[in-house]
């Protein structure tokens, strides 16, 4: 497989799996509830396809932490349905999951059709849109509000290290437990590099740019790794074989600052689909283990 090749696959894997149907059920030793297609954000210019997440709730407990879960998708096939296996299997163990849709952004090296969307900064707008609405909803919905942590993979990943380190989109920043980045990029000119010189000019110019903007500064502002002076937050950052030199790079530009709390755990031996289907569909992963501890280690019980 040409170079070429392996970054289309990489970039467009997670939305060629099966996309598992939607249906509560017993996983692990906890039942769960599921609340489908909550909107939460109905303002000026809001999408009613896409400003909406489903909750899943473990029955029988109250109090207990939740996750805003942002899914993979290039910033351009997010599918918030998609994620819900493994929702479920983090509900299982005790703990919350909100998977949250965002607008999306045009994908002309994908198909030359599909044009039009949106351009940074307006995902993470948002992610902090329905992480506001999480923080004024939980006791209506019996999470905790001071145990609210955000995770995502792969462009999800990107989004979730951005809201905690860009404080220019949430209130209070402290709002936020924890972090749990999976499988991203996070200094877009970086992404933006290995891209051309892997697989050409022209796919990097029409995803990267059609997702960011064109110029060295719109790539900055995008960048987790510009905020690094701002970090606080504990944070778990997974990657796998395919997106190692981007978590890599991210892990030795926080480690230069001094930074504590931060877990790393690189999986090597699976792809970026792999990692996706295990976190998702493995009936037992030390990935999601790792997620559930990172939470629960975290948690003001």
């Amino acid at each position: 497989m040409n170079s070429l090749a392996k970054i289309m696959l990489l970039i467009t894997c997670l939305f060629l799996l099966h996309i598992p149907a939607l249906y509560a059920q017993t996983n692990d030793s906890l039942t769960y509830t599921e609340i489908l297609n909550i909107p939460y954000y109905t303002g000026t210019g809001a999408d009613s396809s896409y400003h909406k997440l489903n909750l899943v709730l473990p029955k029988g407990k109250t109090n207990m932490p939740l996750l805003l879960w942002i899914g993979g998708g290039a910033w351009s096939y997010v599918d918030r349905h998609q994620e819900m296996e493994l929702a479920r299997k983090i509900a299982g163990q005790g703990i919350a999951v909100a998977s949250v849709g965002h607008r999306l952004s045009p994908a002309t090296w994908k198909d030359p059709a599909l044009n039009t969307g949106i351009h940074h900064s307006e995902h993470i707008k948002d992610i902090a849109r329905a992480f506001k609405w999480l923080y004024g909803h939980a006791a209506r919905y019996g999470y905790s509000q001071n145990d609210l942590f955000v995770g995502g993979f792969s462009s999800g990943g990107h989004l979730a290290a951005l809201l905690s380190l860009d404080h220019r989109y949430l209130n209070s920043i402290q709002q936020i437990k924890g972090v749990i980045p999976v499988s991203g990029t996070y200094d877009i000119p970086h992404y933006y590099q290995i891209l051309s010189s892997g697989s050409g000019q022209q796919l990097a110019d029409s995803h990267v740019k059609g997702v960011f903007g064109s110029s060295q500064e719109d790539f900055l502002d995008a960048s987790p790794t510009t905020y690094l002076q701002n970090l606080s937050l504990p944070m778990l950052l997974i990657s796998d074989r395919n997106t190692y030199v981007y978590t890599k790079f991210f892990e030795d530009k926080i480690k230069a600052t001094g930074f504590k709390k931060l877990q790393v755990l690189h999986s090597t031996d699976l792809s970026h689909s792999e990692l996706w289907k295990n976190l998702s569909f493995a009936d037992k992963s030390k990935y999601r283990d790792s997620i559930v501890d990172f939470i629960n280690s975290h948690t003001s019980f």
